[in-house]
């Protein structure tokens, strides 16, 4: 008898995806897997295979559906609120990609490149000036991209610690009640911030949002809130941790980051190598709307498909050496922001949030190491998003 696997499952190191994602890879670009709920589902781990399944619109993102696959306990609390942009399909999710997509392009996240370097620089002269040892996630990683969307939408970013906070809850729990009770705080302190830019307009992204409400009736009080919900938590948290497993990783790679240092014109490529190699964002949902045939499988309608995006982006087919960091390699094409309709909306700034973080901090500190055996250093679990929980260094 064939022995169950699980998914989600825990990284023994943290830039390496878990063992059995790429033992199922190896025999088969598509394979079954067990969710928490007993439930069996399709799990992909093949590059070509996922490619074709995202871009397919017989798979839905529907998470309100009861067919659509729920990873863990604390997803499936989530799923009772409305979802907001990556739970939807077209058209309703075109309609809102599009009242954003003006905040988050090419030309938007360069423009921001000068107050992105002027938020790193502050937080490493803090950081220098305490002296070593440091935590670099609490003093760095997440401070970057907090106080960078918090200044994008209009958020006041004096309330930091406040949505920090509930977004850990929301996204890692422990427990239902605290899922539940982070969620109804962040959409009541949206909610109530929603209102106060009604009355007191601002500059941010909310805030035009809330000026086109006024102006044309849509989109309504309820849907901003929910907007403003999942990028406030996408947007920092994502690249938070990309900064915090992306520092851990060079450290661990000194080679690689001696690279850096010596020709800074490689960071651009190493950001896009390590997106593919980290591959923090680990199990795209999505369900199947009707039968679809894919890598001479046949997923039938209402089964649930998970990507498992870090065996994906180890695909040996598609990567020569794909466990091994090469700032030389063509990695654009890696899976890191999603593909198809949903591809991440805030790709363009994370990757300048990524670029100015890891490219001045390796320059700024060229002694920087772990203060403590990397054995000791903690990270995440295998059911939310990849990164550090802290990261002791010295220098």
């Amino acid at each position: 008898m064939t022995e169950t696997v699980a998914f989600p499952q825990d990284r023994t190191c943290p830039y390496h995806p878990p063992g059995a994602y790429a033992s199922l890879q190896r025999a088969h670009p598509l394979s079954r897997v067990t969710l928490w709920d007993g439930r069996s589902v399709w799990l992909v781990t093949g590059h070509a295979t996922a490619r074709a399944l995202l871009a397919d619109q017989r798979l839905s993102s529907d998470s309100t559906r009861r067919d659509f696959p729920v990873p863990t306990e604390r997803a499936a609390l989530r799923r009772r609120r409305r979802p907001a942009l990556l739970g939807l399909d077209d058209p309703e999710h075109h309609a809102q990609r599009r009242m954003l997509i003006r905040g988050f392009t090419l030309q938007r996240a360069e423009r921001m490149r000068p107050r992105i370097q002027t938020v790193v620089d502050g937080l490493l002269d803090a950081v220098e000036t305490q002296g070593p040892p440091a935590e670099l996630v609490s003093s760095f990683a997440l401070p970057v991209p907090s106080m960078v969307i918090c200044e994008l939408l209009g958020v006041p970013y004096a309330d930091h610690e406040f949505f920090e906070t509930q977004s850990r809850r929301l996204l890692r729990g422990p427990t239902g009640a605290d899922v539940e009770d982070a969620l109804a705080e962040l959409e009541a302190y949206l909610g109530e911030l929603v209102d106060r830019k009604r009355a007191h307009p601002g500059e941010g992204l909310l805030d035009d949002l809330v000026a086109r409400q006024l102006d044309t009736g849509a989109p309504a009080r309820e849907e901003l809130v929910q907007l403003a919900t999942i990028l406030l938590v996408a947007g920092h948290e994502t690249t938070a941790n990309m900064i915090s497993l992306g520092t851990f990783t060079l450290l661990r790679h000194p080679r690689r980051a001696a690279e850096l240092r010596a020709d800074p014109a490689l960071v651009p490529a190493a950001v896009e190598e390590l997106l593919r190699f980290l591959s923090i964002a680990d199990g795209l949902l999505r369900v199947a709307r009707e039968d679809t045939e894919v890598a001479g499988t046949v997923i039938r309608a209402g089964e649930g498909v998970v990507f498992a995006t870090s065996a994906i982006n180890r695909d040996g087919e598609v990567y020569a050496a794909p466990d091994s960091l090469d700032w030389g390699r063509p990695a654009r094409h890696h899976l890191a922001f999603g593909y198809g309709i949903h591809q991440c909306l805030g790709q363009n700034l994370a990757r300048a949030e990524l670029e100015i973080a890891l490219g001045t901090l390796l320059r700024r500190l060229p002694g920087l190491r772990l203060a403590v055996p990397p054995q000791e250093v903690p990270f995440k679990p295998g059911d939310t998003i990849q990164g550090m929980l802290e990261l002791p260094v010295t220098w």
